[in-house]
């Protein structure tokens, strides 16, 4: 086994920085848009936040309480997972200030430039001044850090001022924070701008009386965000809901998992940094770009230029929906697939109205993990709860960071009438799942709604997702089975045609594994092809391993975490890893088992990790539309094959661009002309190719 993990393993927290790194090369391409190259580095930040947040916080804990715990790939121990987590990170840091720099350089001749205080005309510093005078001064609380004084607490991801003050009593430390109170962006016209925490760096020093300023950097520490319930002891309540509240509280004061400084500071000043915020100097990073790049997403304002962005492509109407009739009298008529963000998002939306309004509705149940601000799914729900309907909302109030919109929304839906639940104690519920029951004329029936997103029009925008809607009875009974569980604080039990995660989802794909293992050993053609986010789930990985070792031809389209290499002589020669990180967010997932004649077709919530398979109440289900299923197939395989956007994976690890081709479009602008040819029937609207 030792053999086999040093040759077709790598380390999960590795190969998330190599997906964060693919999106850092978005940030490098020059065949994609310059705002949308400045977008991709501040989505790599945020990206490497949440990590820090949530991985690094974690192993950081196990390295505390159990050291010797490794890695079951790779068995690097805690410890040794950190060392290489914050060397990769250094290496990456650089790449990422020289990338922002880069695009704010060839984004000048257009009209836009980031100003410093170095670049200002005094034009710009009278504006800065009295800016400074008006907008930041009345709300400064400049702290002075002395002995015998307390250390102020710092907030997670906030930016502070930090200097070196020297004064007839000795040097001190002055901090101040750059309050969320004020834009980030001082506008000086034409495209330029200045940040905020510059300005403040530049006028800080008539905060701190007559000290003389010595040394300064901005400042930004991440804190853990590893924390669950059972660490909440007896300040539990027993009350799920006001726990949870209170785990948010105490979430806030975690300890601190990374510093970040703008420039190099004093260094014994970083020591005393590091001394008052429990951390070692490995954890210290520093930074030539902004530390907070969240503001570039305001640059698109600032020079409105379509050359600059991406060319706008609206979701396309379906060519399954007429808009002239209920969307029940259709889906009964056939299953219905919508396509994000390629189709709108409207149809489900109808679906969800009409039951609203139907007198024949009875009840409608549906689990929630996130929604938008302005959510109409909830609009839907609110508004059928008011008409008698019985609504049952699943609110899982642990989806790790929109846990405060999740509570609230649960507030919203019972003072509405919706009967909220959320569902087993020590599951997560994960899936996309929607059951409506109608009765009509004294027969019952029902409609089904199983995703691969969430129900959210935002991010219906911007991911690629599926929306199966069926009144296939044999689904609705078996999703009827999955909210009786829920209902229950329990977990569904294995069922024939949903596979419900976590007892019976990993042991079917297994079967579906080990048959095409039988084809191929038996001289017969085999293929499995599976899209997802993430693949570290040890138990299928090594069903796939002895699936290629047995000649079944095996296609992974794995746009983050991927644990397995592929290519490697006697072990997994028969695997192609590809991953794609381009406009749309790749969430989608589709397994493929079987060859075309015989394929099985499934879509659903789950990725093939173990907080999925075994930690979570996932919902996957089988395409049983013969036209349905082989659209699917197409489109895994046009992605699969994407000359551009597809990078493939090497036995190294490493991942390689296709060779580029002139004229040819990314598998996702494919998909959105596709869409767009499907409802108009006619010629489509012309698109730049990739290397225009």
């Amino acid at each position: 086994m030792q053999h086999l993990q040093q040759q077709v393993f790598e380390n999960r927290e590795l190969s998330w920085l190599s997906f964060n790194q693919r999106v850092l090369e978005e940030a490098q391409d020059p065949s994609v848009p310059l705002l949308e190259r400045l977008a991709f580095t501040a989505i790599f930040q945020s990206n490497l936040d949440e990590f820090f947040r949530v991985r690094v916080g974690k192993l950081l804990r196990v390295c505390s309480e159990e050291p010797k715990k490794k890695d079951p790939f790779t068995n690097l121990t805690p410890k040794a997972q950190l060392q290489a987590i914050f060397d990769t990170v250094r290496t990456l840091g650089p790449v990422r200030d020289a990338a922002y720099h880069q695009i704010l350089s060839a984004l000048r001749p257009y009209g836009l430039e980031q100003v410093t205080i170095h670049t200002a005309t005094s034009a710009d510093r009278n504006l800065m001044s009295e800016w400074f005078k008006r907008e930041i001064r009345p709300l400064a609380m400049p702290v002075v850090v002395d002995k015998g004084k307390s250390f102020p607490f710092l907030r997670d991801r906030n930016l502070y001022i930090v200097l070196r003050l020297e004064s007839r009593t000795g040097i001190r430390m002055g901090i101040l924070s750059v309050a969320d109170q004020y834009a980030r962006m001082l506008r000086l016209g034409n495209g330029r701008f200045i940040l905020a925490e510059d300005v403040i760096l530049a006028y800080a020093h008539t905060l701190f009386g007559n000290s003389k300023v010595i040394d300064s950097t901005i400042l930004r520490v991440t804190r853990s965000a590893a924390i669950l319930l059972d660490d909440l002891g007896d300040l539990r309540t027993g009350d799920y809901r006001t726990d949870m509240e209170t785990m948010l509280q105490e979430r806030k004061r975690l300890p601190v998992v990374r510093m970040e400084l703008s420039e190099t500071f004093y260094e014994p000043a970083v020591d005393y940094l590091c001394k008052k915020l429990g951390i070692s100097k490995q954890q210290v990073l520093y930074a030539k770009a902004p530390l907070d790049l969240s503001f570039v997403f305001e640059c698109k304002d600032l020079v409105p230029n379509p050359s600059l962005v991406y060319p706008r492509l609206v979701p396309q109407k379906s060519s399954q929906v007429a808009e002239n009739r209920l969307m029940f009298t259709q889906i009964r008529k056939q299953d219905l697939l919508l396509s994000y963000p390629y189709e709108s998002i409207r149809p489900f939306l109808r679906l969800l109205d009409e039951a609203a309004d139907d007198p024949a509705v009875i009840s409608i149940e549906i689990t929630l993990y996130r929604m938008t601000r302005d959510s109409r799914v909830i609009a839907a729900l609110c508004e059928a709860a008011g008409r008698g309907k019985q609504v049952t909302a699943l609110t899982e109030l642990r989806a790790r960071f929109d846990e405060e919109g999740n509570i609230a929304w649960s507030k919203v839906l019972e003072r509405a009438g919706v009967h909220v639940i959320y569902g087993p104690s020590d599951y997560k519920v994960h899936s996309k799942l929607l059951r409506i029951t109608r009765k009509m004329r004294g027969k019952i029936e029902t409609f089904v709604q199983v995703g691969t997103g969430n129900y959210n029009e935002k991010t219906a925008a911007i991911y690629t997702d599926y929306c199966l809607m069926t009144a296939d009875p044999v689904l609705g009974e078996e999703a009827g089975k999955v909210f009786e569980a829920l209902r229950n604080n329990e977990i569904p039990k294995p069922m024939e045609y949903l596979l419900a995660a976590p007892l019976g989802l990993r042991p079917r794909v297994i079967e579906h594994i080990h048959e095409e293992i039988a084809f191929a050993k038996a001289g017969k053609p085999a293929y499995i092809g599976l899209k997802m986010n993430g693949l570290c789930d040890k138990t299928i990985i090594q069903k796939l391993i002895e699936a290629s070792q047995a000649g079944v031809k095996i296609e992974l389209l794995i746009r983050g975490i991927c644990c397995l290499l592929p290519n490697v002589p006697e072990l997994t020669e028969n695997i192609e890893i590809r991953s794609i990180v381009g406009r749309y967010l790749e969430h989608s997932r589709v397994y493929l088992f079987g060859t075309e004649e015989r394929r099985a077709v499934y879509i659903g919530s789950a990725d093939f990790m173990p907080r999925n398979t075994k930690k979570r109440v996932e919902i996957c289900a089988p395409i049983r539309d013969a036209a349905i299923r082989r659209r699917i197939c197409e489109e895994f395989s046009l992605q699969f094959n994407d000359p551009v956007k597809a990078r493939i994976r090497l036995a190294d690890g490493s991942y390689v661009h296709p060779q580029p081709k002139d004229d040819v479009l990314p598998s996702q602008e494919q998909l959105y002309l596709a869409a767009y040819q499907r409802i108009q029937n006619t010629e489509a609207p012309q698109l730049l190719s990739h290397h225009d």
